[in-house]
């Protein structure tokens, strides 16, 4: 008789958990029969990579590589023991990602501004994107006024407002530039650990004339080679704008040669509304749909004629092209982090079928993962990897458990006419419901939206993106060099035109948009635990992932929503009131503001009036209340600052100020060491939450005295240095 589980008493509970135990057991020794362990050793070099980022100062790279070399000699002695082998692989692989990661950033470390400078910048110009006001340009630097040689930074991007220049050009101009800042909260986004691993050391502007200039130096290897495939990236954009026409000749630019720049924010916000955002970054879908569209012509062409199809592997041969079409459109559209691990998973799947393997599978993704964290482990912390190989592992998990379902499909009752497009909607439905559930906790933590309609803007514009703009942009390119690719343009632009019409259809529904309150990363972890356990599993041990599910939810529900947020240098605060909304006090940037809204679940526009009732001010500063009669004080003067620390409980200056103060006090020291802060009112007194890391990392900007306040004309370089959403995005889906 089987022991009853509610039993808690007595010999019962030890032949329950001893049952429990053996259908554990079973239950993992089927996984390893069915080489499902394997898929979990992406998972430990992601926990190494973690764990590297944890650290509070700079890991020396012996140390894990010594790890790494020990657990694989260790699996070696242990290789009879199969749980010791197991555990010794883990480790092997952990140590790999934390020894991958310090190689990492040993490898793309260069000088970073260490404050806000005005002066003379010379360098080459590496790329040119074309904006809807002006460029952006990413210049290699040969010089920078009032800084060391030793001190410069390898890279810096700026807007420019006027001027024609070309990628590969020596200028000379007159720059505001910024260190690249880091996030706008705690645990937000962190523009300046990002911009470290692009190899940019500082970002602002060019307000002036930029005049060309002989370069002191030749060239370095590889940038003539860049500066030529800008250049004809930049001619193919706007001739594909120019026939397509408005946004929908913007949005085929964006996917043939992956310059955004022309896309407007409004046309952008629709997509973003509507789901599809996805479809203006060159990522998974634009690589398989790209590489699928060359391997079907390929195939199809060669199977023309019979000699060559018995006699040759044609479909090798197809997926051989398609690998070089793939590369080749990597490389033309500018190589961008989401692009370059798209196809890493496109010529790992169409490598399968050069081996006889398939194609799509959990093993195929898993060595995928694997090649794209040791290439570039910092993008484990980004939205693009964890929204893209979300979804996949997702589909694939959906589509091995459809296979092996074991029931015969019974034949459909459809006429043959009809067939055709019921498979093709239920395909996308049910893709886009999979790959929806499977980002959105991603999409919540990273952005704070979730977008409800995302099935439906998902449903109506990927059969126009999937059979008529991805197929036209394949021969418009190959069309391009023979001047006959116009028509394929013209009908890109087209279909284009029509996605984004059902884009901004879709945005303007109610609540097309949802804000979300942050939460922090141990409900992510919660959620990609849960995703990982349900995708990798094939027995029922899959069915234990709705305990970290849960885990997730409880602790997502219940988010810490910081009472005072204060800008990075002291500008500006916000300070929850006692309707317990946000009151606005000072002069934050309006991307900062948006990011604090959002973040707090707040779907008010960062211009809404509504922001600033509740603080009164006067020349001086503001007073704010909060929601339990404490009062916070905003000082813009010292006088302020003296008669203020005896009157309010908390006090927020942009000045640095060393006398006492009975409150306590944020001043300018406090912010240039700590970056953006937040805090939260506890019993005690009120517990801080700084958004710079409290070790010294490369990419944090530690400064041992507080920096002066840039002047007032230095604006618009702070305006542009503020991380563009879309970066991510990119990065969103990737």
């Amino acid at each position: 008789m089987r022991p009853s589980a509610f039993a808690l008493g007595g010999p019962n509970l030890e032949l329950t958990l001893s049952a429990w135990r053996d259908r554990l057991l079973a239950a993992l020794s089927r996984e390893a029969e069915r080489r499902r362990l394997f898929l979990w050793l992406p998972v430990m070099m992601g926990a190494g990579i973690l764990l590297y980022f944890a650290a509070d100062r700079e890991p020396a790279l012996w140390a894990p590589a010594t790890g790494f070399f020990a657990a694989c000699a260790a699996a070696f002695v242990l290789r009879q023991r199969r749980f010791a082998l197991l555990l010794c692989l883990a480790c092997a692989a952990a140590f790999a990602g934390f020894a991958a990661a310090a190689w990492r950033t040993a490898t793309v470390a260069a000088p970073m501004l260490d404050r806000p400078r005005i002066g003379q910048l010379t360098g080459f110009v590496e790329s040119v994107e074309a904006r809807d006001v002006g460029a952006r340009l990413v210049i290699l630097v040969t010089g920078l006024a009032g800084v060391e040689p030793e001190r410069w930074p390898r890279r810096v991007r700026v807007n420019v407002r006027s001027g024609t220049v070309s990628p590969g050009d020596h200028i000379a101009a007159v720059a505001r530039l910024l260190p690249p800042p880091g996030p706008a909260r705690p645990g937000g986004y962190d523009f300046g650990r990002d911009a470290f691993f692009r190899g940019l050391g500082a970002v602002g502007s060019i307000p002036g004339k930029i005049a060309l200039t002989p370069p002191p130096r030749p060239p370095p290897a590889g940038l003539t080679m860049a500066a030529t495939i800008d250049q004809a990236r930049n001619a193919l954009t706007r001739r594909i704008a120019e026939i397509g026409g408005g946004q929908a000749g913007a949005m085929s630019a964006a996917l043939v040669t992956g310059k955004r720049g022309l896309i407007t924010e409004t046309t952008n916000t629709d997509l973003r509304a509507a789901g599809i955002y996805h479809i203006v970054s060159i990522s998974g879908l634009h690589m398989v749909l790209a590489a699928g569209t060359i391997f079907w012509l390929v195939r199809a062409l060669l199977a023309l004629s019979q000699t060559l199809a018995l006699r040759w592997p044609v479909k090798k041969l197809a997926a051989i092209a398609a690998m070089i079409g793939a590369v080749g459109y990597c490389v033309f559209s500018g190589g961008d982090v989401a692009t370059v691990r798209s196809l890493i998973m496109t010529l790992v799947m169409l490598g399968a079928i050069l081996v006889d393997r398939a194609a799509l599978s959990m093993r195929n993704l898993a060595l995928a993962a694997m090649i794209v964290l040791l290439r570039e482990p910092e993008a484990l912390l980004g939205p693009s990897f964890q929204m893209s190989f979300g979804a996949v592992a997702a589909l694939i998990a959906f589509a091995e458990r459809w296979e092996n379902r074991g029931r015969p499909q019974p034949p459909s009752t459809l006429p043959w006419t009809i067939r055709p497009l019921w498979i093709a909607a239920t395909g996308i439905v049910v893709t886009t419901l999979l790959a929806t559930a499977a980002t959105a906790p991603f999409g919540a933590y990273h952005f704070q939206t979730f977008n409800p309609f995302g099935l439906l803007g998902n449903a109506l514009a990927l059969p126009f993106v999937s059979l008529c703009v991805m197929p036209a942009a394949v021969f418009g390119v190959l069309a391009y060099p023979f001047g006959l690719d116009a028509p394929a343009w013209w009908l890109m632009g087209l279909a284009s035109e029509v996605v984004l019409k059902l884009a901004h259809w879709v945005a303007t529904i109610d609540h097309s948009t949802l804000v979300i309150a942050a939460f922090g990363p141990a409900a992510l972890a919660c959620f990609a635990a849960s995703l990982l356990w349900i995708a990798l599993w094939t027995t029922k041990l899959r069915l234990l992932a709705i305990l970290p599910l849960i885990g997730g939810v409880a602790v997502a529900a219940k988010p810490e929503r910081p009472d005072i947020l204060i800008e990075r240098d002291g500008s500006g605060i916000a300070v929850r009131g006692k309707d317990d909304l946000l009151i606005l006090a000072g002069k934050p940037s309006r991307f900062v503001l948006q990011q604090w809204l959002t973040a707090d679940g707040d779907g008010r526009n960062p211009d809404d009036p509504t922001l600033r009732q509740g603080a009164a001010c006067d020349a001086l500063g503001c007073v704010i209340a909060t929601k339990d009669g404490r009062s916070i004080a905003y000082a813009r003067d010292r006088l302020a600052i003296i008669e203020d620390c005896r009157r309010a409980d908390l006090v927020v200056t942009p000045i640095p100020w060393t006398a006492s103060c009975a409150a306590k006090l944020v001043d300018r020291t406090a912010l240039s060491r700590d970056g953006a802060t937040a805090l939260v009112r506890r019993l005690g007194g009120w517990r801080s939450h700084a958004s710079e890391p409290s070790g010294d990392r490369p990419w944090s900007r530690k400064a041992g005295a507080p920096p002066a306040a840039p002047p007032r004309q230095a604006a618009p370089a702070a305006q542009a240095a503020a991380p563009p959403v879309d970066d991510a995005e990119p990065e969103r889906l990737p």
